[in-house]
């Protein structure tokens, strides 16, 4: 019975709809020509700078400092990622409370325990691809803490200038993919902030996804952090 409800012409349209513009955001901002403008490529870009400039100082505690941030931060979001799954587990056998509630609303009719639990293992489908995402980046921003370490100091760089690029650009491709697994994370908790519209409702997903897709588009192609990197000397000057 569940199968059959979510196999609904409604459930299929919200479904289709939330998977298409999931995968389609995605592209954008990763993949397409568009992304050269996204705020995600432009941090790419100073990150780059951040690794050259690296490059001339002996003194790198500040990059180690930096690079403990980004691990703490991605632990953060790891951490949190099992708590929403046990979270989600839990729920589980308050299925009948919660079905009663969302019956009470004025946008759902029936519901039904058992497509209440799929819709709660799609969640935590969710969390868990977001964990992964964040385990994988803590670690390969791990592996970049060491490639920094590898990075000759500044009159070593002076006398092998090109084994001093090398691992420049060693310890830099390893921060930006590091980077990209983490935004893929963070995108998918916000997805599952789209996601949980379906407990109301189809319709409420479709809406609550079109909703979050905007929200990140604006932030990743007109926000003020984007025009911030995007800003020249001569603007600031002026």
């Amino acid at each position: 019975m569940p199968l059959q409800q979510i196999l609904d012409p409604a459930n299929l349209v919200a479904l289709l709809t939330f998977s298409l513009g999931w995968t389609i955001y995605a592209y954008a901002v990763d993949g397409s020509a568009l992304s050269r403008r996204g705020l995600s490529r432009r941090m790419n870009m100073q990150r780059e700078a951040w690794m050259y400039t690296m490059l001339r100082r002996d003194l790198r505690m500040i990059d180690t400092a930096i690079m403990t941030g980004l691990q703490q931060g991605t632990g953060f979001f790891a951490s949190a990622c099992i708590f929403a799954i046990g979270g989600c587990f839990a729920l589980m056998g308050s299925a009948d409370h919660i079905a009663t509630v969302v019956t009470d609303l004025p946008l759902q009719g029936t519901f039904d325990r058992a497509l209440l639990e799929s819709k709660l293992l799609g969640l935590v489908t969710i969390f868990v691809f977001a964990f992964f995402k964040f385990g994988w980046a803590y670690r390969l921003f791990n592996y970049c803490t060491i490639l920094i370490g590898a990075v000759p100091m500044a009159r070593e760089a002076e006398a092998d200038p090109e084994a001093a690029e090398l691992a420049v650009r060693r310890a830099l491709r390893m921060n930006q993919i590091a980077a990209r697994h983490f935004n893929s994370g963070l995108r998918a908790i916000f997805f599952a902030m789209a996601y949980l519209g379906w407990f109301i409702s189809p319709w409420v997903l479709i809406a609550t996804t079109l909703t979050v897709i905007l929200i990140l588009a604006r932030r990743q192609f007109y926000s003020d952090a984007n025009d911030c990197l995007a800003t020249t000397r001569e603007d600031d000057a002026s």
